[in-house]
């Protein structure tokens, strides 16, 4: 069978496993430019989903062999055990120019030497990215618990497609974490009496994911501190009545520069999307309650938020990385810190 998909191409050298498993990657199918991908295997630690997350893959070179003293196996048996179609012998640096200059497209991964009539019929028939709510494609279909149990905070984590290693971190930072389906009414998440509120990564187009700003203005109203990453970030923007674009070919690698408007300091990060908050260093289009506190240094683009009265902000790239640097994991203090100072105004939460 046909493979299609919106075809994407990621800077990242390495982290390949944690880049199939992520699941704001799903739909897609990822062109790695790094010539040679697999050389040091796969291994049980390090994936962001329980599966992979990407409808197909393109290399240069699918490395037969593996060598990595953390390796629990190869990467060409376990994309063929997670139903992962790759096409090999391309070169993905000349692809990943001509998708630059004409933009992300839709593409089909095919068995044969030419494109045949169910390939062609396929792809015909692949919707775009835009207006489509992936969220609940990938969201958990029950809640669950992350992290200590007696850990200092209690954080409620919208599911849009959450990573592992922000749960992780969360953990690290002394938060047990309650991660919620992303349909989950604002109501039921109060209830839980949390200390913050936690929107997550995701795929898909975040105007499509209709439900979600009543709940986070709902939440918002509560003051409880808010904190997105990705498309919780793009979600913020909307529900305070900015609006989101679609990129021409996103920000997808471990190697994106971003200014943090309030220190001057440059951030090298990891980024994972094709849509953006649509406004510039003075503001977001259409809503005014909203500051910019970071910009994207190659194109501009709107990559931090915070709400002017209230205990909101949001990032759109990745702090957890996984793949990527950590120069951005002191957001998770920052979060911490507007937690602190919740508990502190009100008391403990239940």
């Amino acid at each position: 069978m046909p493979t299609v998909a919106e075809v994407v191409f990621t800077t990242n050298m390495t982290g390949y496993q944690e880049t199939f498993t992520d699941p704001s990657y799903t739909g897609q199918i990822v062109v790695m430019t790094a010539p040679q991908i697999g050389n040091y295997g796969v291994n049980t630690e390090d994936p962001e989903s329980a599966r992979p997350q990407v409808a197909g893959i393109v290399v240069r070179e699918l490395s037969p062999t593996y060598s990595n003293w953390r390796a629990t196996g190869g990467l060409p048996e376990w994309l063929a055990q997670g139903g992962v179609p790759a096409l090999t012998e391309v070169d993905t640096r000349r692809l990943t120019k001509h998708l630059r200059a004409g933009g992300v497209m839709r593409g089909v991964i095919a068995a044969g030497e030419s494109p045949t009539r169910e390939a062609l019929d396929a792809l015909d028939a692949c919707p775009s990215m835009e207006g489509l709510d992936l969220a609940t494609v990938v969201t958990t279909r029950e809640r669950y618990q992350w992290g200590n149990p007696d850990a200092t905070y209690h954080v409620v984590a919208y599911d849009f497609g959450i990573k592992r290693n922000i749960l992780r971190l969360f953990d690290s930072h002394d938060c047990r974490v309650t991660v919620v389906p992303s349909e989950t009414p604002a109501a039921d998440v109060l209830a839980m009496h949390p200390d913050g509120v936690f929107l997550s990564n995701g795929p898909g187009d975040p105007s499509a994911v209709t439900y979600a700003p009543a709940n986070i203005r709902a939440i918002a109203h509560a003051q409880v501190p808010l904190f997105g990453i990705c498309l919780g970030h793009q979600l913020i923007g909307l529900t305070f009545g900015g609006r989101t674009e679609k990129m021409p070919f996103g920000h997808r690698g471990g190697n994106q520069p971003v200014k943090d408007l309030a220190t001057g300091k440059v951030l090298i990060t990891a980024q994972n999307h094709g849509f953006a908050v649509a406004g510039t260093v003075e503001g977001v289009d259409g809503a005014p309650e909203l500051a910019v506190t970071h910009i994207n240094l190659n194109d501009g683009t709107v990559e931090g938020l915070r709400h002017r009265s209230l205990p909101i902000f949001a990032v759109q790239y990745h702090p957890e990385a996984a793949p990527g640097p950590h120069d951005a994991v002191p957001m998770f203090d920052q979060f911490v810190t507007a937690l602190q100072s919740r508990r502190a105004s009100s008391g403990p939460t239940a």
